[in-house]
């Protein structure tokens, strides 16, 4: 286990979104391009292209965009200012996080939840805001091997949206990939993690990428 892994999973409840996702670029796992800022001249040494979001960042504000912690599509950097101020008045004890927008792609959510009676299992399903509308999820006990993964993809609903339905490109053996990565997550760190949700994910043709990201320690 990486020494910044190790540094992580000595934390307990939840985590901050850049920690959640420094924990999946350790593993492997692209995710979209982030700054965590906290005062003005931080936007001034961002190397990331518009358009951005910015979120509020923090351990004590799991759902952001239940409290107004969260604007999307800011265009340049006027509008960032101007987002920025409005948010450290609302947040002013919290870092906020200024995250490059990403293309949208076939939305996926991919999880780890620890269930009473199996321990801690993985689960994937269509994802988005879709997700406790649909319910079209898929669950393994964790670890689970490559065709396990597959059969999970196969027992989703929506597994059409992942082979081509109506010529949108996404790459399902990407989505293969990254279950079991997240399954390698869960192995190592079975006794550390308590739930965790990387919702929304974005598949594309060649690509897939983590675009927001919880996870909760014991």
């Amino acid at each position: 286990m990486k020494q910044a892994v190790k540094e992580l999973v000595r934390k307990k409840g939840p985590l901050a979104e850049n920690e959640v996702k420094d924990l999946m670029k350790s593993y492997g796992i692209r995710t979209t391009k982030y700054k965590v800022v906290n005062k003005e001249s931080d936007l001034e040494k961002l190397n990331l292209k518009f358009p951005v979001a910015l979120k509020v960042c923090s351990n004590k504000i799991l759902h952001k965009t239940d409290v107004g912690g969260v604007k999307l599509n800011i265009k340049d950097k006027g509008e960032l200012l101007k987002v920025f101020k409005e948010f450290k008045k609302k947040f002013s004890k919290e870092n906020l996080l200024v995250d490059q927008m990403e293309e949208k792609g076939v939305e996926i959510i991919v999880g780890l939840v620890q269930d009473p009676t199996f321990g801690l299992t993985i689960m994937v399903g269509i994802g988005g805001i879709y997700t406790e509308l649909y319910e079209d999820v898929a669950f393994r006990v964790v670890p689970i091997y490559r065709v396990a993964a597959e059969e999970m993809i196969e027992e989703i609903k929506g597994k059409k949206l992942l082979e081509g339905f109506r010529n949108i490109p996404a790459n399902k053996k990407l989505v293969v990939d990254l279950v079991l990565k997240v399954s390698k997550i869960g192995e190592e760190l079975m006794d550390h993690i308590d739930q965790m949700d990387l919702n929304p994910v974005f598949v594309y043709k060649d690509d897939i990428c983590v675009v927001d990201a919880k996870l909760i320690l014991k």
